[in-house]
């Protein structure tokens, strides 16, 4: 039964639609910076009749807009972002134009039609229906002219706050009980009018799966006996419905194919078997896994049926479900070989439901296997440590040194082979009891300014795991080897070991071998570097610099009197955070998140620097991979004379470094210079000591 009713009377209501086009900026002095984009107006309106109009302006990259109102009446007024202004116009249509200003001076111009009306909503369009996704959950979209917003009434509870939602958009509500429920939308516009619509729904439960069961995860073929997945080999010519005589219960069984992931389906579930292709032993497995998806089944009985010596044996194991969602299920091996069950010759799996002939159950990715896999699936994480600061052995993410022996042949049971894992190479050592790694006798690699040796390591069987490094240009002692052992050692995953070489005695000078040792065990090792570890952060001033002070022109330093500079980061859409420090008692800029940054200096009276010849600044940074100056003079035209950046090459990490480009390297017309620019690749980057010299 359905019900339309319409309530007119005087309302306020507003439409829009909108083109855009963009303004040619009027400044082009940072080269990474867009202008403005996606801007839009947001109008709202008070339910009085007034003709009250509220325009909140938005967009990317705009710091303020000038919102001309289209009516005549005012002048236009200036917005920031995040804010409104409101303005009230008599009944009509309006085009409202939105000049958004992004990174000084680059503008984006939107014009937006505004309608205004003194009428209740009309044409109302209701869409109700069930979600296709979630069980009982309904969806109800409303589209109406002169509207803004609806309230849903949804009918399951007496006295019930409304869900509400824009014109347009949706508003939803999972009811606890499927069934038949009267539905009544109310779309409102800025007056007390109003247009109704009610509708008698019918609410629905979802009986089958919308969506997938997890993928497993990549496994060994060791480690895994598939009965029934897409991702793993399954045991051939497996009988997923037997008969068993379950047909004459009510019972039967499909292969429910949900958008090409095929998956059995059991349907009024009585009992349930699967005839395994071949009999398999499962002693050396630890789980049997399966997942489950039902509606109406509560729990479900997994049985192993064993053929051991021609005499069929069974033990069930009871888990339970939840209803509308898989249910992902893991059963230990002892829970049927503590029953006395043996689980060496299995032949058959059965399935039982907790209601008799009733319910439906799907069932995905059933599998045997080892939680503990016999060998690594993926690769060793990949190193993040900076190349500068690193000197490497064996990694596929570095140039490593040159090594002349691997596994030399000094009386160990050790076998060495290279293996492919996931496409990285990695080192497999077998019967490890010790190994050795000989660099080059004739050119010993200098660790002495490296602070720690890293390497990643997998096994399941190590007892004991330790890495020796040695210099052999130092007589038998403390200085020419010393160990280190890994403590806690973790099996079944990749692992990742930083030692601090002030743990070793061995003179770090010289190092021409280095050695692993172990319990006879199979290890897997990659990612064997030394690396210099890096501070958070600086915790000594910048050099004080020399220059006398008659040859400078400094912006920031206090080592000298600053010029004039009226603005430091100003926003210009990047997403730079200026903070200034203090370093033994010495002011310091710190960039955080540095893509770019500007200084701006006095644009009534910009800086002559051209009878200079460098810049100056000092850095500090442990994550850039990348720092530019920039010059720019705003009273040139655009081009080569306006503006120009250096990229500073080489960046140095962890330390204080000093800067000084020629200025002769820069394009910009360097008599009159307004604004400077650092730009990063969203690095930490301390600066201190910029000056002209």
């Amino acid at each position: 039964m359905k019900a339309l009713k319409y309530i007119v009377n005087a309302v306020l209501i507003v439409a829009l639609v909108w083109s855009c086009k963009k303004v040619e900026d009027n400044f082009d002095f940072v080269a990474t910076a867009q202008a403005p984009s996606n801007i839009t107006a947001l109008y709202g309106i008070t339910q009085d009749n007034t003709g009250v109009v509220t325009i909140t302006p938005n967009g990317e990259g705009a710091t303020s807009y000038a919102v001309h109102f289209g009516d005549g009446t005012a002048e236009p007024e200036t917005v920031k972002q995040g804010k409104s202004v409101t303005h009230t116009y008599l009944e009509g249509e309006y085009q409202v134009r939105i000049v958004a200003l992004g990174v000084t001076g680059k503008v984006t111009e939107v014009t937006q039609n505004l309608v205004v009306s003194f009428r209740a909503p009309e044409n109302l369009v209701v869409v109700i229906e069930n979600d296709q996704a979630v069980s009982k959950k309904v969806n109800v979209t409303a589209n109406a002219d002169f509207a803004t917003f609806f309230d849903v009434y949804f009918g399951e509870v007496t006295d019930e706050t409304p869900v509400s939602a824009n014109i347009g958009e949706t508003a939803s509500y999972t009811y606890q009980d499927a069934g038949t429920y009267s539905i009544t939308v109310v779309a409102k516009g800025g007056a007390i009018a109003t247009t109704d619509y009610t509708q008698e729904f019918v609410v629905t439960a979802i009986v089958q799966p919308t969506v997938s069961a997890a993928t497993p995860q990549a496994r060994n073929a060791a480690d895994v006996i598939s009965i029934y997945s897409a991702v793993y080999t399954d045991v051939a010519g497996t009988n997923y419905f037997p008969d068993w005589g379950q047909a004459g219960q009510g019972s039967s069984w499909a292969e429910f194919d949900l958008n090409g992931d095929k998956m059995l389906q059991y349907i009024n579930l009585s009992y349930q078997g699967i005839g395994i292709g071949e009999t398999i032993d499962v002693s050396g497995m630890e789980f049997l896994h399966m997942d489950v998806w039902t509606a109406d089944v509560s729990r479900i009985e997994t049985s192993l049926i064993n053929g051991q010596d021609g005499a069929s044996t069974e033990k069930p194991v009871w888990s339970e479900l939840t209803a509308d969602a898989w249910t992902s299920i893991d059963i230990p091996i002892s829970a049927w070989t503590d029953q006395g069950l043996s689980v060496n010759e299995v032949f058959q799996l059965k399935f039982v439901g907790d209601g008799w002939a009733a319910g439906t159950v799907f069932i995905d990715n059933i599998y045997f296997y080892v939680e503990t896999p016999s060998a690594p699936v993926a690769g060793a994480p990949v190193p993040t440590a900076f190349a500068s600061t690193v000197t490497s052995v064996f990694s596929d993410t570095y140039t490593n040194i040159t090594s002349n022996e691997w596994n030399p042949g000094w009386g160990q049971t050790t076998t060495l082979t290279t293996v492919d894992i996931d496409g990285n190479n990695t080192l497999k050592y077998e019967a490890l009891n010790y190994t050795g790694i000989v660099l080059d006798y004739d050119n010993p690699t200098d660790l002495s300014g490296r602070t720690h040796v890293h390497f990643d390591y997998w096994t399941t069987d190590a007892t004991s795991l330790a890495f020796k490094i040695v210099n052999t240009s130092q007589p038998d002692g403390a200085s020419k080897e010393s160990e280190v052992a890994v403590s806690d050692l973790v099996l079944g995953s990749w692992q990742s070991v930083d030692i601090p070489l002030s743990e070793y005695t061995t003179n770090m000078e010289a190092i021409t071998q280095l050695l692993f040792s172990s319990s006879s065990a199979t290890v897997y090792i990659d990612n064997l570097y030394f690396y210099t570890e890096l501070s958070d952060a600086p915790t000594t001033a910048a050099p004080t610099p020399t220059v006398a002070a008659a040859d400078v022109i400094s912006v920031f330093s206090d080592a000298y009197t600053p010029i004039t500079s009226t603005e430091w980061n100003p926003g210009w859409g990047q997403t730079t955070v200026l903070t200034t420090i203090t370093l033994e008692g010495n002011e310091t800029l710190k960039y955080e998140a540095l893509n770019y940054t500007g200084i701006v200096l006095d644009y009534d009276n910009p800086t002559d620097v051209s009878g200079k010849t460098y810049v100056h600044f000092d850095y500090w940074t442990n994550d850039a991979t990348s720092l530019g100056f920039k010059l720019v003079n705003t009273s040139m035209p655009d081009g080569p004379t306006k503006e120009h950046e250096i990229a500073v090459s080489n960046i140095v990490l962890g330390a204080w470094t000093s800067v000084d480009i020629p200025l002769a390297d820069y394009t910009t017309n360097l008599t009159g210079i307004t604004q400077m620019l650092f730009a990063s690749s969203t690095a930490t980057v301390y600066i201190d000591n910029l000056y002209f010299h």
